[in-house]
Formats: structure tokens, sequence, C-alpha cells
């Protein structure tokens, strides 16, 4: 099944807090001079046009990146990923917003090594006519969770892996642990981040716990894990109230940086009266 195209929901308040703490992790691996490898198991297209009618359906990053557009009094953290967003559009008004690939490809140096697979015919199409061109690139038509065996451990020994899928359908919240886990037992040191959706549904709830127990087991320098609820379900309880994040071998200063980025994020993209946050993490 690959209905979901991540167009109608581009830079809405799950990408926000996804790509912001993906510019932090990555702004931390370039402290040290050695290269790293960057591998996006679900790259999709990897930018998005925001004034396109699909982009304006959902109308979703008007209550995410567009809320925080025109602030000046941003949190370190988040502006830090803003002033990427900015980058990405250049000079005037927003109207194009950054996937996961072309996060990385601003934040990339000149060694650092982007490797990109996504299943989506559409989608990888883009996503080879965007980024097909760039040094140190790897774009492949295919399964993100198999190509952790033949990308880790990287050459370098150093990486970061996002495991990003759209989660409709319910395997993947299976499929996600047992990423995690052969991630982290193939190469232990590794960044390993998940993003993941906030439902009412036992398997959302749920995932979290069981990376948790595969972070503790495998995963040398701890886990942090965060989440913000910004939205109230449906009638019938359903839909995306919020999303989580979980990292196994975090930075050490990324807790620190969402202490003030994280109760900003839920005022801000809140669109219910008490907007909650989750921050918690295993230090090594």
């Amino acid at each position: 099944m690959l209905a979901y195209r991540h167009a109608f929901h581009a830079g809405m308040h799950a990408d926000v807090l996804k790509h912001l703490m993906l510019v932090q992790t990555l702004r931390y691996m370039a402290e040290k001079d050695k290269p790293y490898t960057y591998l996006d198991t679900h790259a999709g297209a990897g930018a998005y046009a925001l004034d396109t009618a699909i982009a304006r359906k959902t109308g979703e990053f008007a209550h995410g990146i567009g809320r925080l557009w025109a602030r000046k009094d941003l949190p370190p953290a988040v502006a830090d990923y803003v002033d990427l967003v900015r980058r990405f559009n250049g000079p005037g008004a927003l109207v194009r917003y950054p996937g996961s690939p072309a996060v990385a490809l601003l934040m990339r140096r000149a060694d650092d090594r982007l490797r990109l697979y996504e299943l989506h015919p559409t989608d990888h199409r883009l996503l080879e006519d965007g980024f097909g061109a760039e040094a140190h690139t790897h774009i492949a038509k295919g399964d993100g969770y198999a190509s952790l065996k033949a990308e880790l451990p990287p050459p370098s020994r150093r990486s970061v892996t996002l495991i990003d899928p759209s989660y409709e359908i319910k395997t993947d919240y299976t499929r996600v642990a047992q990423a995690m886990q052969e991630a982290l037992t193939r190469f232990a040191q590794g960044l390993v981040l998940v993003w993941y959706p906030q439902l009412l549904t036992r398997d959302s709830q749920n995932l979290p716990l069981r990376l948790r127990k595969i972070a503790d087991d495998l995963a040398p320098r701890g886990w942090l894990h965060v989440r913000l609820t910004v939205q109230a379900p449906d009638e019938h309880g359903f839909g995306l109230i919020g999303s989580g994040m979980f990292i196994a071998n975090p930075p050490f200063v990324l807790h620190d940086a969402l202490r003030t980025a994280l109760p900003f994020l839920a005022g801000a993209m809140g669109q219910i009266d008490e907007p909650t946050f989750l921050l918690e993490q295993r230090a090594a």
C-alpha cells in the first residue's frame, strides 16, 4: 500500500518537531571533522511546495512552520531551524518546505554522505530529480528498512539514521522497532532517530515503550524521548493529536536545547486550550 503523500502534510507541527531535532543532531555531528553518513529510510520527495493546491487542501503548514515564520522571539534551537527553512526559501515569503533530505543536504559538509531510500514511485522520481546530481548522495527506490543491512556500519563509523515511515500500514510499528534494533545491533554507536504519530491507539502509545527497552539494551549512550501534543482528536477519538521523537545515542546537548524549545513550540503551535509536551531521557 503506497497511497501516502507527504506533500499534503509538509510543514505541519510534526515536521517542525522532527526537523528541529534533526537540525540540532546534524549540527552536533558537524562539530567533529570526521565525516558522517546520513541514512533516511523513508525520504519522501525531499522537498515540497507550499503554494500548490495539494498543500492548500489541508493547510496544515499554517499551524506549523507558518506560526513560527514571522516571530522574533524564537528560542535558539527553534531559531536555528527556522533560519534553515528561510535559507531553503531564499528572500521573500514562505513558499517551500525542506523535507528531511533537504535539511540534511543544507547541513552536510563536503565529505558527508547521504543515503536516501523511498519506495513510492512518484516521490522517488521527485527525489531523484531534486537530489540525484548531488555529490556523495545515493538514492534508491527500495525498502528503507532493508537498507540498514547494506548501509550500517558506515565507512567513517559515524552515522545518523532517520526512520520516519507514514504508519499508514499497521505493521510499520513493529517494523520500526525491529529497524531500531537492527540498526543498533549493526552499529551500536550510531545515532538513530525515530518519528512517530501520537494517536489514541495502543500501537502508538506502546511504540516509545518498545523503543526504550531496545535502547536500554543496545544504545551505549542512552536515549531521549520527546512528545508534543497540540491537537484534539475528532469526535470519535481518532486523528493525529501530536507526534513524538525517540533518539538512541542522542547528542548530549539536545536535552538542554529542548528544555526551552518545547514549551515554546507547545504554546506557539497549540490548537487546544492546554497543549503539552514530554521530555525524558536516560543518559549513559
